[in-house]
């Protein structure tokens, strides 16, 4: 006859301790061999720099390192050759796992097309800043007669005037013209006749005035080539001018 035995309290802590033991082994083997084993944990690759490089060579040169790209971000420079990277997150030198994806930053081709801000009514040091802010270019500024003294009274762009709100192109040159703040002054027309061409230039601009068209025409007797031997508008006692029009005058040759 079997006599059954019964566990006493020793035993019962001893099977408790073992399970435990049992349970702590397989989470630290979890822990730390079957997920460094699964995800190569510890394993790190050092990133490359890759700024300055075009996109088309990263491919290749990632793949060598078990690197990936992904092109989040474009930008436009006009100095900076196109597909070019700009910027990279992370940066070279940080450590990542295999496979990791870099982010990047590249030059456009195209400059990318904005709306045209408005320039005009206001000053002209204040347009010089929107401009810069929307990536445009200050051309040309053209003084006028105009009471309102460094007012933009037109906005030009290939000597046209552009619209608030037209496509532009960033980067575009727009040239401004501003008051002068002498309004429509009037005096005499200057007598340019007979004087170098030279001279004849110098005191258009000491007198506010503009050079037109130069036209030339052949020397006929008593005329001394490269002097002034017709004018628009012609000097009279009775022509007047504004400050800042333009004066054409035809020089002999």
């Amino acid at each position: 006859m079997a006599f059954l035995t019964s566990n006493t309290p020793l035993d019962v802590v001893k099977h408790l301790v073992l399970i435990a033991v049992a349970g702590l082994l397989l989470v630290l083997g979890f822990f730390y061999v079957y997920l460094p084993v699964s995800t190569h944990h510890g394993e790190t690759i050092t990133v490359p720099k890759v700024t300055g490089m075009n996109v088309a060579d990263l491919e290749a040169y990632l793949d060598e390192r078990n690197l990936n790209y992904f092109v989040d971000d474009s930008s436009y420079s006009p100095n900076i050759r196109p597909f070019t990277v700009l910027v990279q997150d992370p940066a070279p030198g940080e450590k990542v796992k295999e496979g990791r994806k870099i982010y990047l930053q590249v030059s456009m081709k195209n400059p990318p097309v904005i709306k045209m801000p408005k320039l005009t009514d206001g000053s002209s040091k204040n347009a010089m800043l929107i401009l810069k802010s929307y990536d445009l270019v200050v051309g040309q500024i053209q003084l006028v007669p105009d009471l309102a003294s460094g007012a933009v009274l037109k906005q030009l762009v290939n000597g046209k005037e552009i619209a608030p709100g037209a496509p532009i192109a960033k980067g575009t040159k727009v040239d401004l013209v501003v008051g002068d703040g002498q309004g429509n002054q009037t005096f005499a027309v200057p007598n340019l006749i007979n004087m170098p061409e030279d001279e004849a230039i110098t005191l258009l601009v000491g007198q506010g005035l503009q050079k037109g068209e130069v036209f030339e025409q052949p020397a006929e007797e008593g005329q001394t080539a490269g002097t002034v031997v017709r004018q628009r508008p012609v000097a009279g006692p009775d022509a007047t001018i504004r400050m800042g029009q333009l004066v054409d005058i035809w020089v002999a040759k």
